[in-house]
């Protein structure tokens, strides 16, 4: 009896302690103009609460967030919380058109959801036209009261969040490019922390600062925030070492340089190991398509010792070549999951739905344009065009037909020589890309393992795809066409990495694996903006299960109307 009373006592405690640690967050933003001084002149930008990159928000896994968003900007809006499950919160993931309609001018909307089995760095950002490029900010998840990290306790935690800068209205640069047909203006800047850094004209003094002492250990929670751009990564005369990527925990993996693809997190200690001195953190873009126009400048920030003389010129890293792929590839690929570490989930094994999809550019009919033809880009040549007087997830929900069909096809419709370029590029068939609004429909707790397939159709290059609503486990990624047969045998099964975005490489693969768990309609869709307008993307609608825990419930009455 006492024995029971002895266990009973127990399991009290670790439930209050469980309810103890869950807390409701809750946050407001206010959307509205701001004007900012960056290289030499000033410009009107869309922000956050008047901040540049927007407030950093802090929870602890269990918590729920609430934050209330108040759009006095001219502009639609929503906020997509970058990685967060959303387990039974779709209607607060929030890409436009897909789980709402865009908060209006003078709207607002309350985005609440649970922060549930995931530790590590997100974030969140606007999922209307390319406001993201200034309605931006970092989601950092603590693990839980007692709950110690799976590597030693930094002395400091630091959110690095890498940016892109164009002495325009960003708005303006997205439409005058689709009203053209041709790919958009480059960007002017990078940032660091919403700062260029002063390698930039008029930036001397808008250089980011990290201050050390020599011997403490600080975790960056490095964010790639840029519209277009993947970016090399390195602090002069220093490595860091890996020990999360997209809030997954990983083996630690020490490295002179990180590689990261819009939307991705890397978690990784900087140790203050070197002699008393400043050193440059620099960032440049890794440029994988040949011969495109890019952002070729450098954004650079100070790491200063305490002690160091203020007279000290800072020591520069050697970067990377803009086009260094294998340097690109090495990082990616020697990423490794921390098996039966906090929240691992291990690789399914059974699959229920094997998909093969090419991603890549094309062209499609534009009478207004210039040539008769604009930029496409497309998921087994089907090119994704958003509704416009419904959302997708309320189309779901409420069971109203016309707004998607059901027929993301699992193949593409012609297989060919997805990375010769030499041949594909003069085939009419797999240039031009028909527009559609089709989805994926997908069983409750249904297992997908999906081939990611790089095409030169039109160019090739690096594309970052981000599924909503998921971590995916990285099975194997490679360069030339997937062989079905021989690819197979790299997979990792044992400790892959578990990611939410990941760069399918230049004219390569990668293959994905996720478990459809949750009900609700999930985008896919490529991370450089300027691919996302031109149709490179679908969505995923996962039925309901077959409980009340594995049903999406009803919209919350506050949820905008189109």
């Amino acid at each position: 009896m006492l024995r029971l009373v002895f266990w009973l006592t127990c399991a009290l405690v670790l439930l209050a302690s469980s309810v103890a640690s869950a807390a409701i967050v809750e946050h407001s933003f206010h959307v509205k103009n701001l004007t900012v001084r960056r290289l030499c002149t000033e410009q009107v930008v869309t922000a956050v609460n008047g901040s540049l990159p927007g407030p950093t928000l802090r929870v602890q896994e269990g918590d729920t967030l609430k934050v209330h968003v108040f759009n006095k900007s001219p502009y639609n809006i929503t906020i997509h919380w970058h990685g967060v499950f959303q387990l039974l919160s779709a209607w607060a993931d929030g890409p436009n058109m897909v789980t709402q309609c865009p908060i209006p001018p003078g709207g607002k909307y309350t985005y609440q959801f649970k922060l549930l089995k995931q530790e590590g760095t997100l974030w969140w950002h606007a999922h209307v036209s390319w406001l993201r490029a200034t309605v931006h900010g970092a989601l950092i998840i603590r693990p839980r009261s007692g709950h110690p990290y799976p590597f030693p306790k930094p002395d400091k935690e630091v959110p690095i969040l890498f940016g892109e800068w164009w002495n325009a209205n960003v708005v303006d640069v997205e439409n005058q490019a689709l009203a053209s047909g041709s790919a958009p203006n480059t960007s002017d800047a990078f940032t660091i922390n919403g700062l260029p850094g002063d390698l930039y004209p008029c930036s001397q003094n808008r250089t980011f600062k990290l201050k050390v002492q020599r011997g403490k250990t600080y975790l960056l929670r490095i964010i790639n925030a840029a519209l277009n751009n993947e970016l090399f990564f390195k602090i002069a005369d220093h490595n860091m070492t890996v020990v999360a990527v997209d809030a997954g925990y990983t083996v630690p993996y020490v490295t002179g340089v990180v590689v990261i693809g819009p939307g991705q997190t890397v978690d990784a200690l900087l140790a203050a190991d070197q002699e008393v001195g400043s050193y440059y953190m620099a960032a440049h873009a890794y440029a994988s398509a040949a011969g495109t126009l890019f952002d070729n400048t450098t954004t650079r920030g100070v790491v200063v010792y305490e002690g160091a003389p203020s007279s000290a010129t800072p020591i520069m890293p050697l970067m990377p070549a803009f086009n260094d792929t294998p340097t690109a590839n090495k990082f990616f690929t020697n990423i490794t999951g921390l098996a039966g570490g906090p929240h691992w989930v291990p690789v399914p094994r059974q699959i229920d739905e094997h998909m093969f999809v090419t991603v890549g550019l094309g062209i499609s009919i534009c009478p207004t344009c210039s040539n008769g033809t604009r930029i496409s880009a497309s998921m087994n040549n089907f090119s994704f065009v958003s509704p416009t007087t419904l959302s997708l997830l309320q189309a779901f929900f409420f069971n109203v037909s016309g707004i998607y069909t059901p027929d993301f096809p699992d193949t593409p419709p012609i297989k060919f020589d997805y990375t010769n370029a030499s041949i594909n590029t003069l085939n009419p068939s797999l240039l031009i890309t028909p527009k559609s609004t089709s989805v994926k429909v997908l069983k409750y707790n249904s297992t997908v393992e999906m081939v990611l397939q790089n095409t030169a159709i039109l160019g090739v290059e690096n594309h970052p795809m981000h599924l909503h609503g998921f971590n995916f486990h990285v099975l194997a990624q490679g360069f030339g066409n997937y062989d079905p047969v021989k690819d197979p045998k790299k997979f990792n099964l044992v400790n892959p990495q578990a990611r939410n975005t990941i760069g399918v490489p230049v004219g390569g693969w990668a293959v994905i694996r996720f478990i459809a768990n949750n009900p609700g309609v999930w985008f896919m869709h490529c991370h450089l903006d300027v691919h996302l307008p031109w149709g490179l993307a679908t969505a995923f609608v996962v039925e309901n299960g077959p409980t009340a825990d594995s049903t999406l419930p009803p919209p919350p009455a506050d949820l905008p109307q189109c």
